[in-house]
């Protein structure tokens, strides 16, 4: 009888020229890629699961998936045999054997996740960047940081945010504990970066889309309180564009081992 191993990879991809994260018909999805190119790889059929699905036309600095398998391969192999068979915009940039034997829930990439983090890419100039275009979003207002700052601290803590969840969200529970909100700036470049233990769907693009209104000076930094407690998602800002959103890390207990890196943007 086969043993069966359960292999975790960490993956980085370029979101543009995909319909997301989630496999679909069309095959035009990280997951339908991925899947694929294990499929050239091992001769099998392999079924993946991620930490978090992402967007069409959102990156991943490094999401993370894992699948079960009877076949023996070290890390190198899984890395540069998995590689060869992805399109330029999909690597895989390491994998660990998560087999625990004595772990009876075991690892998954989704439920044993403790936190996760984004990072928002934001131009803020009068005109726009033609090399930016979706790599980063793009505001032609000024925008004050100290404003930008003082409505993301209205955000911190265990809350329901209900306010900044898409309409078909399938998460149980809007409650999540946002635990940082980082904003920062370089000349006409923005970031912000947001961890907590968990985000509902499209919840970073509506906040930075809120956040923006208070940083142009259309809202307070107050009203971001009011939104958030408002629970209504009508009363916040439209949903920001996707272009400088970027799945950067996702945290898991250190008995794992996962070799995970940095989550800098490349450039």
């Amino acid at each position: 009888m086969t043993t069966l191993k359960r292999i975790a990879l960490g993956l980085q991809y370029d979101g543009l020229p995909w319909k997301g994260y989630q496999t679909q018909p069309s095959g035009e999805t990280v997951q339908d890629q991925l899947q694929l190119a294990l499929r050239h790889f091992t001769q099998t059929d392999i079924h993946t699961t991620c930490a978090g699905r992402t967007d069409a036309g959102v990156h991943a600095l490094e999401q993370v998936v894992h699948f079960d398998t009877g076949l023996q391969r070290d890390p190198y192999s899984w890395v540069n045999g998995v590689n060869s068979f992805l399109p330029r915009s999909i690597a895989v940039r390491w994998a660990a054997d998560v087999t625990r034997a004595e772990d009876e829930e075991g690892f998954h990439a989704r439920f044993s996740a403790r936190a996760r983090t984004y990072h928002y890419m934001l131009y803020n100039n009068a005109i726009r960047a033609p090399l930016l275009a979706g790599r980063a979003g793009w505001v032609f207002r000024p925008l004050d940081l100290e404003r930008l700052r003082a409505g993301a601290s209205h955000l911190l803590g265990t809350h329901d945010f209900s306010a900044f969840r898409a309409s078909e969200c399938q998460a149980k529970s809007p409650v999540k504990d946002m635990q940082r909100i980082d904003i920062v700036r370089s000349g006409d470049m923005i970031l912000f970066t947001l961890r907590a233990s968990a985000f509902l769907h499209h919840m970073v693009r509506n906040i930075v889309g809120s956040l923006i209104f208070v940083g142009s000076g259309r809202r307070e930094p107050h009203w971001i309180k009011e939104v958030l407690e408002g629970r209504d998602r009508e009363k916040a800002a439209p949903t920001f564009m996707p272009d400088g959103l970027y799945l950067a890390r996702v945290d898991y207990e250190p008995h794992w081992q996962l070799p995970q890196q940095e989550s800098v943007l490349p450039w």
